[in-house]
């Protein structure tokens, strides 16, 4: 038996066998090599497996996601099929007498270098898919089995730190639990574990690769995971998972009721979510709608620049299956942590404070009006609200929101339906809090994003594991910055939430009621537990007994 320590996400049990999270190595010689005509028929083998691959890929990408998503497919199989580019590898392999990795490597680095170069955007974002391509013959000449990086079985998944870009490739329906030895409590890895419900530890560092395979329990309550547990101890954490099992169970018979107080204030409890995929766990635990919707995620799914039928078949997909429910759907967040390698962003000393969100969005009118114009017509089929994120003056809202009647008189004079819709803000920042009473006049609502204002309010960068200790959510400024928000949102009639990690902060829930909050839009899993609670506060000071 052996027990690491770590922070845990929830106060959850995961048992199971553990398996590492392994990127594939690629260790290239560059020694000279004896047999050219046997390497040549190497890389010829490797490259009709690849085109292969590529074609499995297509059909899986087809059935789940569309012909327009599908096509990166097809376009890969015909780069693969290129006369130039594979004269290139084996010119490499027989004048120079190197391996088929090394003039793999070689030939699909210059040729990714040449369309970099380009002045077109398009061929510029060729060059990311050849590296794909020449990522996918590297890992047919060196034997890396990428599919089984997360595994084929149920497993508690085990790795160094996952980006944004990881996790939303990751197979949830495999995840009996995620250990990372690096990451915070308000990193994307986190956020996905609360929003899954799913047993988390992070800044485990006793990590070890003599840990694959093995049976493992993380146990939340105690922030600790026991690797070969004993029967007992397997017995006793075995009947603390069912207890919680229970619990949720006991949850179930709230669906269908409203969130609203003893004293009959009714609050709107809505979920956030990365995509349509999503939507099993917002149905499943009965949200009343969707207060955030990350679309970003559809474009870190993507491998180039999502187009507008792609983007409007997502978002109509979400709409029409809420509907009459309400989808509050922001534009797109892309910066900081979340980097993307088509959008060719420069590195930044301080990202969090740099180019990101609604700053690109504005930067790069073609990019925002795509998604704009695919916003507006899936507003067709249901209850929308749009909203920018890292919003901090006026003037934003202003030409945001000119670039959006832009895209709708466009639209309807091309015969598209555009229906009716909200606009909104996220309120995010301390300017946006004290320019509230200005932005106000702007929009139809506000949604407080409180992992971006606790970073910015305190100074404390949530992506830095190292300053956990100085972290507060429940700082009393954050706190104040809420309640101003609320208090200037009420002032102008419009209504006020949040969309942040802290709204399901069952501590707060009480508070939040007391201040004005009007909706709480949290991760699926909390939906039915913060019904709950609220359903057993009387805001006129009669607690339930």
């Amino acid at each position: 038996m052996l027990v690491a320590e770590g922070k845990s996400i929830l106060k959850r049990i995961g048992i199971g066998r553990i398996k590492i999270y392994r990127t594939p190595a690629y260790d290239i010689s560059e020694e000279e090599i004896r047999d050219p005509a046997a390497e040549v028929e190497r890389f010829n083998d490797a490259v009709q497996k690849a085109i292969e691959q590529q074609g499995v890929l297509y059909e899986k990408a087809l059935e789940s996601a569309g012909e327009e998503s599908a096509a990166i497919f097809e376009a890969h199989q015909m780069m693969l099929e290129d006369d130039d580019l594979q004269d290139t590898a084996r010119e490499i392999i027989t004048d120079q007498k190197k391996s088929a990795e090394y003039a793999t490597q070689t030939a699909f680095d210059q040729y990714a270098q040449m369309f970099a170069e380009l002045e077109d955007p398009y061929m510029q974002a060729r060059s990311a898919d050849l590296i794909d391509v020449k990522m996918a013959v590297l890992d047919v000449l060196l034997g890396n089995d990428t599919e089984s990086l997360q595994g084929t079985e149920p497993s508690i998944l085990v790795a160094e730190d996952l980006a944004p870009s990881e996790t939303v490739k990751l197979d949830k329906s495999l995840l009996l639990g995620l250990i990372t030895r690096e990451g915070s409590a308000g990193s994307h890895t986190a956020i996905l574990a609360r929003s899954m419900n799913l047993p988390s530890l992070i800044q485990c560092k006793d990590i070890d690769d003599s840990w694959d395979g093995r049976m493992a329990i993380l146990d939340g309550y105690n922030d600790r995971v026991i690797i070969d547990p004993t029967e007992e101890e397997l017995a006793e954490l075995t009947a603390r998972r069912e207890e919680d099992l229970k619990k949720d169970a006991l949850l179930q018979d709230l669906k269908g009721r409203p969130s609203v107080t003893l004293d009959g204030r009714k609050v709107r409890v809505y979920a956030n979510i990365g995509g349509p995929e999503d939507l099993a766990g917002v149905k499943e635990n009965d949200a009343e709608g969707i207060g955030l919707f990350r679309s970003e995620f559809v474009y870190l799914h993507s491998k180039e620049a999502p187009s507008e039928e792609v983007q409007f078949a997502a978002y109509k997909r979400v709409v029409e299956a809420m509907a009459p429910r309400t989808v509050i759907i922001r534009t797109c967040d892309i910066g900081a942590d979340k980097t993307i390698d088509y959008m060719h962003l420069d590195k930044e000393a301080n990202p969090a404070l740099g180019f990101r969100a609604i700053r690109i969005c504005l930067t790069r009118k073609d990019f925002f009006k795509t998604q704009l114009r695919a916003l507006l017509r899936a507003s067709a089929y249901g209850s929308m609200g749009i909203m920018f994120p890292m919003i901090v003056s006026r003037w934003e809202i202003v030409e945001a929101r000119k670039i959006l009647e832009e895209c709708k008189a466009e639209l309807l004079q091309e015969g598209h339906k555009v229906g009716k819709y909200e606009l909104g803000i996220m309120v995010e920042t301390p300017a946006a809090v004290l320019c509230a009473d200005d932005l106000a006049e702007e929009v139809d609502f506000f949604s407080l994003g409180t992992n971006d204002l606790t970073q910015y309010t305190c100074a404390i960068d949530r992506q830095n594991a190292n300053l956990e200790r100085f972290s507060d959510t429940h700082h009393p400024a954050v706190l104040k910055a809420i309640q101003m928000t609320v208090e200037a949102g009420h002032r102008h009639g419009i209504w006020v939430g949040i969309c942040g990690e802290l709204g399901a902060d069952p501590s707060l829930t009480e508070t939040f009621l007391r201040m004005g909050v009007d909706e709480l839009s949290v991760n699926a899993g909390s939906v039915l537990p913060l019904r709950k609670i609220i359903r057993g506060l009387d805001l006129s000071g009669q607690a339930e007994k």
